[in-house]
């Protein structure tokens, strides 16, 4: 039985890291894919603040959702 548990445990965890490897994967896309659209032709020129909208303002919110399945993901495998 004690056996039992341990395996269960050892499965858990390997899900978890296989869910966190996903999850750092897509964040890393996402991120990439916001530095892409924010234009390096704009380096040399004077920023202006504007809101977001559209896809910009979809991969900003997924850049968020996503850091945060991450940080919980890492703080249930440490804690497993």
């Amino acid at each position: 039985m004690h056996l039992t548990g341990v395996f269960l445990a050892i499965v858990g965890t390997t899900y978890l890291n296989v869910i966190q490897i996903i999850v750092s994967a897509v964040l890393v896309v996402v991120i990439l894919l916001q530095v892409r659209g924010s234009g390096f032709g704009e380096l040399g020129t004077q920023s202006v603040f504007r809101t977001r909208r559209g896809v910009e303002k979809t991969l900003f919110q997924a850049t968020i959702v996503l850091a945060v399945v991450f940080i919980l993901v890492s703080m249930w495998s440490v804690a497993s």
